[in-house]
């Protein structure tokens, strides 16, 4: 048996309850999103929300670190929707540009507004300054694993 003190326990620890929390809290913000809308929708959406600018798909699936075609569905989805743009890269015709549609601003807000006071009262009931204490330790550890990619 190992010791419950030892560094690889820790690691398993930590890492069962961050998998377990990220079930947990996908499965509830799932269910409480806009009907139709996936969790993946919302967060492209969100993504070029914020950065107010046009990406690639491959820029895109680079920066969720899924497969381009992982995103070319989720694109499509969202396209249908009527929730983004996809227009052809004027000076090389293999490359397209995604921006998020007027659309897609109004569905982003609409999911937003359903999950903020879900993901509120998750940190109001741990209380914010535990969690400002948590933020960079978790940030620390994505830095670490975005390392570690091949």
């Amino acid at each position: 048996m190992s010791d419950p003190n030892s560094l690889d326990s820790l690691a398993v620890a930590l890492f069962s309850e961050m998998f377990m929390a990220d079930q947990l809290a996908r499965n509830q913000l799932t269910k409480a999103l806009p009907k139709g809308m996936e969790l993946n929708h919302f967060s492209v959406l969100n993504h070029l929300a914020g950065i107010g600018d046009e990406r690639t798909p491959a820029q895109l699936a680079h920066s969720f670190h899924v497969t381009r075609g992982a995103m070319t569905n989720t694109l499509a989805k969202l396209e249908v929707a009527g929730h983004i743009h996809i227009r052809p890269d004027w000076d090389d015709a293999r490359r397209k540009w995604v921006t998020i549609s007027p659309s897609g601003l109004s569905a982003r807000d609409a999911a937003l507004a359903t999950i903020s006071p879900i993901l509120s009262e998750i940190v109001h009931s741990i209380g914010p300054d535990r969690v400002r204490t948590t933020l960079p330790i978790l940030r620390e550890m994505r830095v670490k694993f975005e390392g570690n990619e091949c």
